[in-house]
Order: C-alpha cells, then sequence, then structure tokens
C-alpha cells in the first residue's frame, strides 16, 4: 500500500497580503477560543506551522480573544 503525501497550500487570497487574509485572521479568534481545539500551544503551532500566521499576526488575533488581554498583561508588567 502506498500513501500519498498531499502538499497543502493556501490559496493566493488567503495569503499575506490577499484580499481574503483578514478571514482567516477571523477564523483564528474563534479557533484560539474554543476549548475543543485542544491546548494553547498546539493551537499556536498550528496557526503559526500549518496555517502560515505570521508572529505578529497570532499575537494580534490572541490579543482579539482576549479582549486586549495580551496588551493589558504586556503593559501591567511594563513598569
Amino acid at each position: 500500500m502506498v500513501k500519498l503525501i498531499m502538499s497543502r497550500s493556501l490559496k493566493p487570497e488567503f495569503q499575506p497580503g490577499g484580499a481574503e487574509r483578514q478571514y482567516i485572521l477571523d477564523k483564528a479568534v474563534e479557533y484560539i477560543l474554543d476549548p475543543k481545539m485542544g491546548t494553547q500551544n498546539a493551537k499556536h503551532a498550528f496557526l503559526l506551522e500549518e496555517v502560515g500566521l505570521s508572529s505578529t499576526e497570532y499575537l494580534e488575533a490572541l490579543n482579539r480573544a482576549t479582549s486586549g488581554g495580551v496588551v493589558k498583561a504586556a503593559l501591567w508588567n511594563s513598569d
């Protein structure tokens, strides 16, 4: 039995700078909020490695998911 490995990539419109990139970023927020999708470190790895989010995009999605909690925590710890 031969197992075929399929290469998966985002369509150009969903890649950075594409017309539908915001859709991916909005879905990332929903994915982060869904407790059924696993641990936070697994979500982080999936979004960066499989979906292709940049670190900045991931942090922006995480901040939106926590209603600004990431930025608030960073500002709180900066004193």
